[in-house]
């Protein structure tokens, strides 16, 4: 009687113990495995471009319709009184723009008018791009304009260290067109002459000027 219990009393003992090793093996590979597990956290800041233009020093970026004052300059003639308008009249008003703090690449259009119904021979005729380190008496390339809008595009440069936009002013130049090809004859010069002798008389002229990122 004692074999038989006993073989049976051993065998349940061997289930007891395999089942044991069993266990402790599955818990060593789990052990092993969570060694290599591992986690990280990092904060990722990304900059964003920056997008201020100053127009004649005043911010346009901050509002979606700005509008600014612009005085003329009536060139200077010992025929005629200072800062008014006549035939054979020149002049100029300046657009400063300030793109130092733009950090990518655009493109600006200005669309010119003149309101010259009464005086069809005051015309805008040129432009000039004046740097900010243009210094006075120094040449200025002048171009012709053959229509009524200036469209240029400044590109950023990325090979260039804390590359920035440098300042510049866009010159516009009109007169008052006396030549071959003028329009109004010299009883419409005098008639103007003498309707601003009892009433004050201005030409307007506008400048609208739009910015827009350049995008491949």
């Amino acid at each position: 009687m004692c074999k038989g219990e006993c073989v049976t009393i051993v065998k349940k003992i061997k289930i007891i113990i395999l089942m044991f090793l069993f266990t402790a093996s599955l818990g060593l590979m789990s052990n092993t495995y969570s060694r290599y597990v591992a986690s990280a956290k990092s904060d990722i800041n990304v900059t964003f471009s920056k997008w201020q233009i100053l127009l004649n020093n005043e911010d346009i970026t901050q509002s979606s319709d700005s509008s600014i004052n612009i005085t003329p300059v009536i060139e200077e003639n010992e025929n005629i009184a200072s800062n008014t308008l006549a035939p054979s009249s020149k002049g100029y008003f300046d657009i400063e723009i300030d793109p130092s703090n733009v950090d990518l690449s655009f493109k600006y259009t200005v669309e010119l008018s003149i309101n010259n119904e009464f005086i069809p021979d005051v015309m805008i005729t040129k432009y000039s791009i004046i740097p900010e380190t243009h210094i006075d008496g120094e040449e200025i390339e002048v171009i012709s304009l053959e229509e009524t809008s200036i469209v240029n595009a400044l590109f950023y440069d990325n090979n260039v260290d804390e590359f920035s936009f440098e300042p510049f002013t866009i010159r516009i130049y009109f007169q008052w067109y006396e030549g071959e090809n003028e329009t109004m004859l010299d009883e419409d010069d005098t008639e103007i002459g003498l309707l601003a002798t009892t009433e004050e008389l201005t030409l307007e002229m506008s400048a609208e000027i739009s910015f827009e990122q350049i995008i491949d």
